[in-house]
């Protein structure tokens, strides 16, 4: 079953590197798939010529956001597979989770779409500001005196956390957990060994978002108080580090993906 795997390996990715990720997991799959490689930009132009397509390290959406609608419809239309499968409530489908989860008493860092409900929030020194429909950070600002158009931004307190934790998942297999000592060095990252309560909070998350295959990421920072608090639901294009964990584990998350793929498409 031939696999277009779209990623953008030139993407300038800040202490990332999608381009040296995509080309080890592409090498491993072959192991497994025929596939090649396309730009998210090329998806729907070149979808007809493969049986499914895996999205991987594509770039914020926002880059390319009419390419990338034009694409889901087109899948959506076609009946063809895409993996992650494109009904996430994640990120996948923008940053409203965020706040139904604050509305639902979720373990979230509270967030509101409004500055006129600021008073919902805690008190603090200054809030995170940034566009509802951003991503990577882009248009983040700190303020003490939120501002913006009702609906068309998120504002969140700004927390004094500890430290940032991301946990991935083959669709709801745990597979490792890395961490930022640094807060202001998100992506010097380490290995995190989970306590039971961290996985518990990271599967709530996983089984919130019903998705039965596909690859996701749970980050999460740890409040003074010492709970974890949600930051990001990541379900369309995670990247995921493995270049910092041990051979072992890199062999056995490619085992559960490959295992999760081929239970996907058949």
């Amino acid at each position: 079953m031939p696999l277009l795997y779209v990623t953008d390996l030139a993407y300038p990715a800040r202490g990332r590197r999608y381009g040296d990720e995509d080309t080890f997991l592409t090498a491993r799959l072959r192991e497994h798939f025929p596939l090649a490689l396309c730009h998210p930009r090329d998806a729907e132009r070149l979808l007809p010529g493969f049986d499914a397509v895996v999205v991987r390290n594509s770039g914020p959406v926002l880059h390319y956001q009419e390419a990338y609608d034009s694409f889901r419809a087109a899948a959506f239309a076609s009946g063809t597979p895409v993996y992650n499968p494109l009904t996430g409530r994640g990120d996948m489908a923008g940053k409203q989770y965020l706040l139904d989860l604050t509305a639902a008493g979720y373990p979230v860092i509270p967030t509101v779409d409004d500055p006129a409900r600021l008073s919902e929030l805690p008190q603090v020194p200054q809030y995170a500001v940034k566009p509802k429909q951003g991503a990577d950070s882009i248009g983040l600002t700190f303020t003490a005196t939120p501002t913006g158009p009702a609906g068309e931004v998120l504002i969140q307190p700004r927390i004094d956390f500890a430290y940032e934790v991301s946990f991935y998942f083959v669709d709801d297999a745990f597979q490792y957990a890395l961490h930022a000592p640094d807060p202001d060095r998100r992506w010097e990252l380490v290995t995190y060994e989970p306590t039971d309560a961290d996985l518990a909070f990271a599967r709530t998350f996983i089984e919130w978002n019903t998705l039965s295959h596909g690859i996701q990421r749970v980050d999460a920072c740890r409040a003074p108080s010492g709970e974890l608090l949600l930051v990001e639901l990541e379900d369309l294009n995670p990247y995921l580090s493995l270049d910092l964990v041990p051979p072992a584990v890199q062999d056995a998350f490619i085992t559960s993906l490959t295992g999760s793929l081929h239970s996907f498409l058949t």
